[in-house]
């Protein structure tokens, strides 16, 4: 979860700047494909080893590193464009990106929705249908094909690609404001956040009752935001000092009796206390005390993988790191594929058991699906049939 940033300049001279291809950084590769396979244990159906996950031992989880780096790997791609063609261009490449993301939400929900179809029911009895609350959809499913168009109906499991839809529909505005006034878009991005915290926005979930979006896009935009403008310098990073290290270990150690199960089942006093203190570790509107448990453990890593992410490409770990670095290229392929065997995972152990043996070798199976779909999806991206 590193923080990365570059020099900040004046949008004139990084207009003027030659057209080279920048270096990729291996934080940034590193962590979002090691996100990727935390998503995929987490979305497992009682997978054994989302116990161990990061997310049971304090309040922000493998979606705060999602959302963060792909904030900072946005600022790259999308940031750069701006500064040298204008908010033309950067406005139909988002147009683009979101066309992209909208047709992989719909096309991941159909074949889930298939699957589950066809799996028919639980050894219990429990259908398929029923554990993603899809009998809506297969009771009366002409409007809720519509709302599943309009994105007006997001079951639970879908909703963090419809989020970050509305997320980068606002660059384009975070971008006008960072070129009128430095400060204008953290002025913007605290505002959403405090709208979403106070229930002041919020987008339907489903027609027949009031449920919002499970990730309210108006919360979690901050964190992609932070992302991006740390990545472009318009955020200053926090200063490197040991003072600030202990605060953030502090913060990430104080955390876990709040977080870790086998302290809320053994506590009272702590399983009372994490109920009083949900509204800021609320998940859907992203509330504070995620946002400081993360900020805390991304200050840890930057600092623990070395200047540069130098101990990353270290000889001794670099044949692991490489395969995270390509798996974190290719993320948005990677993140739909794992939807989909996370739940055939599932499916397989609900017939075979969950026993640390079948476990083992369906999470295993389940990286090595990740893996080969990172090295396809790169392969067809260089267009080897043109060559």
């Amino acid at each position: 979860m590193p923080m990365l940033t570059k020099t900040p300049s004046e949008p004139a001279a990084r207009s003027d700047a030659p057209r080279t291809k920048r270096p990729r950084d291996p934080r940034l590769d590193v962590f979002r494909g090691i996100g990727m396979l935390i998503i995929l244990l987490a979305h497992v159906p009682n997978d054994h080893w989302a116990l161990w996950i990061p997310a049971r031992f304090g309040f922000s989880d493998a979606t705060e590193m999602f959302v963060f780096l792909s904030g900072m790997a946005s600022a790259i791609a999308f940031g750069r464009l701006f500064d040298r063609e204008g908010i033309v261009m950067l406005s139909a490449r988002v147009v683009q990106r979101i066309w992209q993301i909208y047709w992989s939400h719909i096309c991941v929900f159909l074949v889930i929705a298939t699957l589950m179809a066809i799996a028919g029911n639980k050894p219990d009895g429990t259908s398929y249908i029923q554990s993603l609350n899809l009998i809506p959809l297969f009771t009366a499913p002409a409007p809720l094909i519509v709302g599943l168009m309009t994105l007006t109906y997001v079951p639970n499991y879908f909703d963090i690609l419809p989020m970050y839809m509305v997320i980068l529909a606002l660059m384009p505005v975070m971008l006008l404001a960072e070129r009128l006034n430095r400060r204008l878009p953290l002025l913007l991005m605290a505002a959403l956040w405090l709208s979403a915290q106070f229930y002041l926005v919020h987008l339907p979930a489903e027609p027949w009752s009031e449920r919002p979006w499970f990730f309210n896009p108006f919360g979690w935009q901050l964190i992609f935001f932070l992302g991006f403008f740390l990545m472009r310098g318009t955020i200053a990073p926090p200063p490197d000092n040991r003072w600030v290290m202990a605060l953030a270990i502090m913060i990430v150690v104080a955390t876990v009796p709040f977080a870790w199960y086998m302290v809320l089942d053994a506590s009272v006093f702590f399983r009372d206390a994490a109920h009083a203190i949900r509204p800021l570790t609320d998940k859907t509107m992203f509330g504070l005390l995620r946002l400081m448990h993360f900020l805390a453990l991304a200050y840890i890593a930057f600092h623990a993988v070395g200047v540069g992410g130098q101990r990353l490409i270290h000889p001794r770990i670099y044949p692991a790191t490489r395969v995270l670095m390509k798996v974190g290229q290719q993320s948005l392929a990677v993140f739909i594929t794992g939807m989909v065997v996370a739940q055939i995972i599932g499916i397989w152990l609900d017939h075979v058991g969950r026993t640390p043996l079948w476990t083992a070798l369906a999470n295993l199976t389940g990286f090595a699906l990740l893996i080969a779909t990172a090295y396809l999806v790169a392969w067809f991206k260089t267009a080897p049939w043109k060559a």
